[in-house]
């Protein structure tokens, strides 16, 4: 994603060889105008391929989005897991069959593209992108094998199959089995066209081809910040470690898990023995500096610049006044350890039993520190206000008058799209999954190199300050003790867990892990009510405004022995205890088939119009 220096551009969708124009004001790559131009006169130069190619980017490399975007964003996107809670009823998922689940025929970059399922934290039932990879495929085997040199023929095939196996990775995450297109499909092809699902083992193992072909031909380095080897395989890591732990606990398949455990670490050990990337900044310049080039951890990042209207507003959401959606709840706090590298309720330290800010803040992983504010605020619907994605200085003017970068949706921060961080994680899990099925032991060095580098994460002045220090190391000889820790989860497996939770909280993971490790259950507030309480809090100390006459039978908080306490005009002494969200109930309870999506009725209508069957989502 090279800088943007044009604020509109031009390019090319070819649809069915007809040349179709669009407009791209969110591009990534410097792009010339194109004039009256014809399919056969398009595919005729390197340059026309990556301006095609390029228009997979803000889709499949979101950061922050741009403008009031949400589609796979943190703070704003990614905000359904156990980790957080809202006001009122918690979000629901999905209890019945819907109308329709979008429309598969329209093309990419069209108003009419259905937009994403915030509930599975995928795509909708979508394949405009599918058919644009093999749209260029076609185009390069058929216009392009004399044009180019074997090199650039085969690294744009590359590009072409990464975006399809990556596009294909998200829906197989919201609906299992799908349609599988490998190549470029005429109008006139109605049996292909309208073909039933393809089963997800036979989808997931073309994509598993595809990757592998990715590997070997792809650049890289193909200039700055464009796709290129290391960026495709920090994705591979990603998806084939949620395939391979799918593969084991949902199916049951330890040979299918294998494979792509197998390949997940492959991908990761490209990037982690590269020697190019490194654990080097504190977490908050990492997620809000207003340039990321050179930043050793970002294996690909999105940059911002207001000069050329490339903006989001993820940052306003950090900034203290703005209100989020949604806070982090007291079992996500829990779930964070202690840093002398203990469970609170095992922990050394003082104070570590007691859940309000202060003593979060001087107890918890520095993470804690560089996620949230260190006081609480009452426009965070748990009193815990998410500041991991703004720099130090945008939270200093609340209350006052905020720059553009902080404020509105003309955030100019950049966001990190692939990291170091998580290839740590991913690798690690893959290698202890492995061997809790019979491969290679963990060692204390892999354990070293991956949770103990990012425990060593450099911290920020301010944070040091705040008398914050790094959490103990992680060692294999003694794992903390967890009370809490599910019976079928190994110990060293379930502190991998926690810390994916802690370092990649409100990033794109948590609902997603809940799916592959098959813990959906996690979200049941019938079984947990730490998911919609908050921290604790002296509001009539802390936040008076709270227990002022306007918030009479609003305000409530739970004792420490389970009482609520709801505000009633007179009675604030005793309003001391965990805050719960104004109006908050529990999410109705839910089954199993939610790990999956349904498909829409108007699409199965569709194809039985055609004379065709589609078959439902198993459960729906």
């Amino acid at each position: 994603m090279k800088k943007n220096k044009i604020r509109k551009v031009i390019s090319a969708l070819i649809l069915s060889g007809i040349l179709i124009i669009s407009g791209c004001s969110d591009s990534v790559l410097d792009r010339p105008q194109l004039n009256d131009m014809t399919d056969a006169s398009y595919w005729t130069t390197e340059e026309n391929v990556r301006m095609y190619a390029n228009e997979f980017y803000t889709q499949f490399f979101v950061g922050y989005s741009s403008g009031w975007g949400i589609d796979y964003t943190p703070v704003r996107g990614f905000i359904f897991s156990d980790d957080v809670a809202k006001k009122n009823k918690q979000t629901l998922f999905e209890n019945s069959v819907p109308t329709t689940r979008g429309n598969m025929m329209v093309l990419p970059n069209s108003t009419s593209v259905p937009g994403w399922l915030s509930t599975y934290a995928g795509p909708n039932w979508y394949f405009g992108w599918i058919r644009k990879a093999n749209l260029m495929l076609n185009r390069l085997d058929n216009n392009m094998t004399t044009v180019l040199p074997t090199e650039s023929f085969n690294h744009w095939t590359a590009v072409a199959r990464f975006f399809r196996a990556l596009d294909y990775c998200r829906l197989v995450s919201v609906f299992g089995d799908v349609p599988y297109y490998d190549r470029e499909l005429a109008t006139s092809e109605t049996e292909e066209l309208y073909k039933d699902r393809t089963p997800r083992n036979q989808v997931m193992d073309a994509i598993y081809d595809d990757f592998k072909f990715v590997l070997a031909n792809i650049r890289t380095s193909d200039g700055n910040q464009s796709l290129n080897r290391d960026a495709a395989a920090g994705f591979i890591s990603r998806w084939m470690l949620f395939e391979g732990t799918w593969q084991k606990y949902q199916a049951g398949d330890e040979t299918r898990a294998k494979k792509f455990l197998d390949f997940s670490i492959e991908a990761s050990e490209i990037i982690m023995n590269s020697g190019k990337y490194e654990i080097e900044t504190d977490t908050r310049t990492l997620f809000g500096s207003d340039n990321l080039a050179g930043n050793k951890e970002c294996i690909m990042y999105r940059h911002y610049d207001a000069s050329q209207s490339v903006t989001h507003h993820i940052a306003s959401y950090s900034n203290l006044t703005e209100t989020p959606d949604t806070g982090a709840n007291l079992d996500l706090v829990k779930a964070f350890i202690c840093s002398d590298g203990k469970v609170w309720q095992n922990s050394k330290l003082t104070n570590t039993d007691k859940f309000d800010v202060e003593n979060l803040m001087k107890t918890r992983d520095p993470r804690f520190e560089a996620s949230f504010w260190d006081k609480p605020r009452s426009q965070s619907p748990t009193l815990l206000y998410p500041v991991k994605f703004i720099d130090r200085e945008g939270p200093t003017n609340a209350g006052g008058s905020y720059p553009s970068r902080y404020a509105s949706n003309t955030n100019t921060n950049d966001a990190p799209v692939i990291r170091l961080g998580e290839i740590l994680l991913n690798w690690i899990e893959a290698k202890a999954e492995l061997a809790a099925m019979g491969g290679a032991a963990v060692t204390q060095s892999d354990i070293n190199k991956t949770i103990n580098a990012l425990r060593d994460r450099p911290l920020a002045a301010e944070a040091i300050d705040k008398g914050i220090v790094k959490s103990a190391h992680l060692s294999l000889t003694s794992l903390p003790v967890d009370p809490k820790r599910d019976a079928d989860v190994s110990a060293l497996i379930w502190e991998i867990r926690r810390e994916r939770r802690m370092e990649l909280f409100f990033e794109h993971s948590r609902l997603l892990d809940l799916k592959r490790w098959k813990k959906i259950d996690y979200m049941k507030t019938s079984a947990n009510k730490d998911l919609y309480t908050g921290v604790w809090c002296d509001l009539p100390a802390e936040l008076p405004e709270l227990v002022a006459e306007g918030m009479k039978d609003k305000t409530q908080i739970m004792k420490a022995d389970g009482t609520v306490v709801v505000f009633n005009g007179t009675n604030a002494a005793d309003m001391i205890g965990y805050y719960l969200p104004e109006g908050v109930s529990g999410r109705d309870d839910f089954t199993d088939r939610v790990y999956l999506a349904p498909i829409g009725k108007d699409q199965i209508d569709l194809y039985e119009s055609q004379g065709f069957k589609l078959t439902q989502t198993t459960g729906w």
